[in-house]
């Protein structure tokens, strides 16, 4: 899992892990979200991996596009 940057300083979101047909989340309460192709969608999870990657704006797009439509509670 990596370090989520959030050049805000202030994000739910605190790791990432990258997968190829997928994106895992990991909040500050420690838990973990599988966010897959099969849901949220291929469209979501690429925009993810995208703001993961930059270290902005994933807790807001969370947020305001996906809510509670992951695909796995892990933890």
């Amino acid at each position: 899992m990596q370090r989520y940057a959030a050049v805000s300083g202030d994000a739910g979101v605190v790791g990432y892990e990258i997968l190829e047909d997928a994106v895992i989340l990991e909040f500050r309460d420690g838990s973990q979200y599988l966010y897959s192709y099969a849901r949220p969608g291929m469209e979501h999870v690429e925009q993810m991996k995208v703001l993961a990657a930059a270290g902005k704006g994933l807790t807001t797009y969370v947020n305001q596009h996906i809510r509670e439509d992951y695909d796995k509670r892990l933890k």
